[in-house]
């Protein structure tokens, strides 16, 4: 760098020449020394020995043997500054050469370990001293080792999750892959082409809301003219209902009010409505079906039923008699015509009318206030009562309670009762229903009566059937419990009925009020099932949201038998053969709701008659052991 450089004097003399070996005395600062040529014994200056490491780096190295001995993935904890500088100290009076090893726990170790981490995966510093003091560890190891476990865990509960996601995931895309080779393939009912899958537009609904209404306005003329001019429905439009509602292929997918729920003619939802009653209640000419004038006779007639409903519920011997042989209530037919303030045409038309009334008694797990609700709600009554009521409507609420309260309101509602049999008609009919509470006897009652005494707007139903005061009381009891009256009592029409079903017809067994009761106790249980928190799922049911579940499939399976294997809306049935006994019988029924697929359910019924009490049948074909006989 500086060569053999001369100095020269400043004042510009020759001067002697001097070298850079004499300037310097030091060889170290000497710039001409050569520090690549000398050998290691030759340095100037000494070279630390190999087991003096700075600060620093032996920082590093220390760090890098913990790690290595499972301890390095944090500081060392509670250590003061001495304790630190001492340990550090120590270390670098280690042998060079040396290298620590893994540290392996022993059997014992692991097992002591892993029992405490069963019972706690978190254990506090006092916990891991305890055990490291026992097993021969500091703390740290004991400490690091629980963090590892924690995160192996993890780590195999991760690979575990994710293989059921996997296989889940498979599931499902078999399931698509399935359901969508099932849409390639399906074929219209009746013409045979492939479906047409979506939604009917917008102009095609409204066509269809436009003939649905042309249709029962018509049918409604109908019916007026056949009753104006004495003579039967028009034999054009066969059987129909007054007040029909839209016809089959009414897509009720359209955005209006919930209000009038599915169309009657249907019959193909699981709570099926009843007659289409407009936004404003009318039936004729724009106008309340039940006048503002005729408000007062409608509420007269209500009290009237409803005393005669109070006497008949708490009567007894001569107006009740029970039979010797079923031990059943039978009414007095002329003890009942003298107290009652209704005509009754029974001996008059003793040959076309005869009169069926029950009474029964109960307690059910419901109380008072949640069983009127129900009764006062067409829908819940549906859902309380599904064997017995297959369409019920609220068409008008006449009057309501004070401040909304129930007691006092009067409703006219529409409904239709079946029995599960396509042997016997159902029954239709148009009625008033009025609620009261008796606050002193802390009771309600509720009454149904028939509304031919204000006007005659309403033609008969086919078969001829006038429901006369019938209902019954309430009456709530200390434990959440209420007991109920039920009175039920009807004009009818005398037509023969399948002899396999005359007398459950006729003895009140098939409308009467011990059906009514019985439907109702076991609906009671089934909601107080429903809500129930304590009952053992006997290792089938996992949990409550499941029972939940289950039985509301219950519920729904149980309103479409009723519904299929019945005569609701006209359904009618085809006789395979001419025998009376065991004959098979077909009807189709043509399925619209949402959440089914389109398209006709065929329905096969079979009715027979087994010497045996119903008790004996069910409890053989409910038990499993016996169900191949």
């Amino acid at each position: 760098m500086f060569g053999d450089c001369q100095l020269f004097s400043s004042m510009g003399m020759g001067g002697n020449a001097v070298s850079s070996d004499s300037l310097y005395s030091s060889p170290i600062q000497n710039p001409n020394f050569n520090f690549m040529a000398m050998g290691g014994n030759n340095l100037p200056f000494n070279i630390f020995p190999p087991n003096i490491i700075p600060k620093e780096e032996n920082g590093l190295l220390k760090s890098k043997e913990e790690m290595d001995s499972g301890s390095g993935s944090e500081h060392i904890e509670g250590m003061s500054g001495n304790e630190l500088e001492t340990e550090q100290h120590q270390q670098q009076q280690q042998q060079p050469g040396k290298k620590k090893r893994y540290h392996r726990h022993t059997a014992r170790q692991i097992q002591e370990m892993e029992a405490l981490f069963k019972e706690c995966p978190h254990p506090d510093d006092k916990q891991r001293l305890k055990l490291s003091q026992d097993l021969g560890l500091k703390p740290r190891q004991v400490k690091f080792w629980f963090q590892n476990r924690r995160t192996q865990m993890k780590a195999q509960q991760d690979r575990a999750d994710n293989v059921i996601l996997r296989a889940e995931n498979d599931n499902l895309k078999n399931e698509n892959y399935r359901l969508q080779a099932a849409l390639r393939s399906i074929m219209c009912p009746s013409c045979g082409g492939p479906a047409m899958l979506g939604e009917m537009g917008y102009d095609e609904q409204q066509l269809r809301l436009e003939n649905a209404r042309l249709k029962e306005e018509f049918e409604r003329v109908c019916c007026l003219v056949s009753q104006y001019n004495g003579r039967g429905p028009m034999q054009g439009i066969g059987p129909t209902t007054p007040l029909l509602p839209p016809s089959l292929e009414l897509d009720m997918s359209i955005n209006f009010s919930r209000k009038f729920e599915e169309p009657m003619a249907n019959c193909s939802t699981e709570m099926v409505s009843v007659p289409f009653i407009p936004e404003n209640n009318s039936q004729f000419s724009g106008g309340p079906i039940i006048l503002e004038e005729e408000k007062s006779t409608a509420m007269e007639l209500a009290l009237s039923s409803m005393d005669e409903l109070v006497k008949m519920c708490q009567a007894a011997d001569p107006l009740w008699i029970r039979a010797t042989d079923s031990g059943k209530e039978i009414l007095n037919v002329e003890e009942y015509s003298r107290m009652s303030p209704w005509p009754v045409g029974i001996k008059q038309n003793s040959n076309e009318l005869r009169i069926e009334a029950t009474r029964s008694s109960a307690v059910v797990i419901m109380n008072s206030i949640t069983l009127v609700d129900a009764l006062l709600d067409a829908n819940k009554w549906i859902e309380l009562f599904p064997s017995i009521i297959s369409r019920a409507k609220t068409i008008q609420v006449v009057t309501s309670g004070v401040s909304g309260h129930a007691s006092g309101s009067l409703q006219l509602m529409f409904m239709e009762m079946q029995a599960l049999t396509p042997l016997v008609p159902t029954r239709e009919c148009y009625f008033l229903r009025y609620c009261q509470q008796n606050v002193e006897e802390g009771t309600w009652a509720i009454v149904d009566f028939p509304l031919d005494s204000l006007h005659n707007n309403f033609p008969a139903p086919f078969p001829y059937f006038k429901r006369r005061p019938s209902g019954c009381i309430i009456q709530d009891m200390p434990n959440g419990y209420s007991r109920v009256t039920w009175v039920e009592q009807a004009e009818v029409e005398e037509n023969p009925v399948n002899q396999i079903f005359n007398q459950y017809v006729s003895s009140g067994m098939a409308f009467g009020a011990q059906r009514w009761l019985g439907i109702l106790q076991r609906q009671c249980e089934r909601l107080a099932s429903l809500m129930a928190r304590n009952i053992s799922d006997l290792g089938v049911i996992p949990s409550p949201e499941a029972r939940k579940s289950l039985m509301n499939l219950a519920q729904r399976m149980i309103k479409t038998f009723c519904m299929n294997i019945s005569t609701s809306c006209g359904q009618s049935w085809t006789a395979l053969s001419d025998s009376l006994e065991d004959t098979v019988r077909i009807t189709t029924r043509k399925v619209t709701e949402p959440g089914q697929p389109n398209g006709l359910i065929l329905c096969a019924v079979s009715t027979t008659w087994i010497p045996y009490n119903h008790f004996q049948v069910f409890d053989l074909l409910r038990d499993e052991r016996r169900r191949a006989q």
